[in-house]
C-alpha cells in the first residue's frame, strides 16, 4: 500500500458518557449479567437511549434466573455518572423497557458444539474481521486515537477522584490531528476537547483541560500547537468551541448500541469488517475474532516482524474454521506476508476458531475484566485486557527467524 512521505492524519474518541457509549455499556453489562449466570449463554443486546428513556431490545438465551435488566441499567447509569436529580438523563428517573426475547433457534444451532456443520462450535455469523496494530505508541496503537482517548480517561478520572472537578459531567469528545514524517507520527498540528460541564464553568473546563494536555500528551508532539491560543483562529487548539456543553449525554442526542465502531477499534488507520462489539457474546466472532486478531498483530509488531500490521479474517456461520486469511505489514515487514498466513492456517502459535479463541482469551469467564469495561473506552491498548498479552513473541520469532 503506498504511503505518502509526510500526511496529516486525523482520530477521535469519545468518553463513557456519550449517548452511544452509554448504550454500549449498557448492552455489556447484560452480558456480563448472563455470563455470571451461565458462561455459555448468548446474548445479543441492542440498546436506545434518549431523554430519561432506556430501550432494551435483541435475543437472550441461558441457563438459571434471569438479571433485573432495569437494576441493571440503573445501575450502570449511575456509575458513569448521570446520577444527579433535574438532568435531563438521571438514573432514578429513567423510563425503562424491555423488549428482550429468546435466541432464534436457527441461530443457536449454527454455534451449538452438537449441531454445527463440522461437530465443533460454528462462527455465529458470517463476516469479515479485523486486526491491527503498529509500532507507534507504548501500547501498540495508533497516535491519533491513542492520545485522543487517554485525555479523555483522564479528565474522567479526575472528574470521579477528586471533588473539586465535579463540574465536569459525564459526555466528552476529543479528536487529534498528527503530521507524519517517513509512516511515523512527529507532532500535533491541531486538537479538539468538548466537555459536557455544569453551568457556568466554561473558564474551568478549559483550564482543566489544559492541565490534561500537558499531562498525557510528550511535549515533542505539541509544537505546532499553542496551548495559549484556545478557541482563537490558527491556534489550532479548540476546548468546548462552540462556548457552552451543559445538555449532553442521552438528553443531548439519542445513543445506540454500536455506533463508534471506528472509536472503538483503530480511529481509522487499520481497516474494519462494518461488526460492532457491544451487547454480543462470544459466539459472534464480530467480537471474539477481533480481540484475537489483535493480540495475533500486537505480538506480531512487538516481535519484529513489521512496524504495521492489519490481519483480515472470513468466516461462514456454523463452520468452525476461518474461510481466508490476509496478513499486511504496509511495506513494513521483515518477513513474507505468506509465511504468517501460513501459521495462521496451520494453527501454528495461534488458533482462530471460535470455541479455541474464546478458551485461550478467557471470554466467557472474564477474570479481572468485564465487557462492559471493554466498552467505556474500547478494548484495545488497554493492558488490563486478554487480547493484549504479549505472550507469543518469543513463539513468533523462532517460528519466523526473526
Amino acid at each position: 500500500m503506498y504511503m505518502p512521505k509526510s500526511f496529516l492524519f486525523t482520530s477521535e474518541a469519545v468518553s463513557e458518557g456519550h449517548p452511544d457509549k452509554v448504550c454500549d455499556q449498557i448492552s455489556d453489562a447484560v452480558l456480563d449479567a448472563v455470563l455470571a449466570r451461565d458462561s455459555r449463554g448468548h446474548v445479543a443486546c441492542e440498546t436506545l437511549a434518549t431523554t430519561n428513556y432506556v430501550a432494551l431490545a435483541g435475543e437472550v438465551s441461558f441457563q438459571g434466573e434471569a438479571p433485573d435488566y432495569e437494576k441493571l441499567v440503573r445501575q450502570t447509569v449511575s456509575e458513569i455518572g448521570y446520577d444527579r436529580p433535574g438532568e435531563g438523563f438521571q438514573a432514578s428517573a429513567l423510563q425503562i423497557e424491555n423488549r428482550l426475547h429468546k435466541q432464534s433457534a436457527d441461530i443457536a444451532r449454527g454455534v451449538s458444539e452438537d449441531t454445527s456443520i463440522t461437530g465443533e462450535q460454528g462462527a455465529g455469523d458470517q463476516g469479515i474481521m479485523f486486526g491491527y496494530a503498529c509500532d507507534e505508541t507504548p501500547a501498540y496503537m495508533p497516535a491519533p486515537l491513542y492520545y485522543a482517548k487517554k485525555i479523555l480517561r483522564r479528565l474522567s478520572q479526575l472528574r470521579r477522584s477528586q471533588p473539586e472537578y465535579d463540574f465536569l459531567r459525564p459526555d466528552a469528545k476529543s479528536q487529534l490531528t498528527f503530521r507524519y514524517e517517513d509512516g511515523q507520527p512527529t507532532a500535533i498540528t491541531s486538537l479538539v476537547v468538548s466537555h459536557q460541564h455544569q453551568e457556568g464553568t466554561g473558564d474551568k473546563v478549559r483550564q482543566a483541560v489544559l492541565q490534561v494536555l500537558q499531562e498525557t500528551l510528550p511535549q515533542s508532539f505539541l509544537r505546532e500547537v499553542d496551548l495559549r491560543r484556545v478557541n482563537q483562529r490558527g491556534g489550532q487548539l479548540y476546548i468546548n468551541p462552540t462556548g457552552n456543553f451543559v445538555i449532553g449525554g442521552p438528553d443531548g442526542d439519542s445513543g445506540v448500541t454500536g455506533r463508534k465502531i471506528i472509536v472503538d477499534t483503530y480511529g481509522g488507520a487499520g481497516r474494519h469488517g462494518g461488526g460492532a462489539f457491544s451487547g454480543k457474546d462470544p459466539s459472534k466472532v464480530d467480537r471474539s475474532a477481533c480481540y484475537m486478531l489483535r493480540r495475533i498483530a500486537k505480538n506480531l509488531v512487538a516481535a519484529g516482524a513489521a512496524r504495521r500490521c492489519e490481519i483480515q479474517v472470513a468466516y461462514a456461520i456454523g463452520v468452525t474454521d476461518p474461510l481466508a486469511f490476509n496478513v499486511n505489514f504496509f511495506g513494513t515487514g521483515s518477513v513474507p506476508e505468506e509465511k504468517v498466513v501460513r501459521l495462521l492456517q496451520e494453527r501454528k502459535i495461534f488458533d482462530c476458531r471460535p470455541a479455541q479463541i474464546s478458551q485461550e482469551l478467557g471470554l466467557l469467564t472474564p477474570q479481572g475484566w468485564s465487557y462492559r469495561q471493554s466498552a467505556a473506552y474500547g478494548p484495545f491498548g488497554w493492558e488490563e485486557f486478554p487480547w493484549e498479552r504479549l505472550d507469543r513473541v518469543e513463539a513468533l520469532k523462532d517460528a519466523l527467524g526473526l
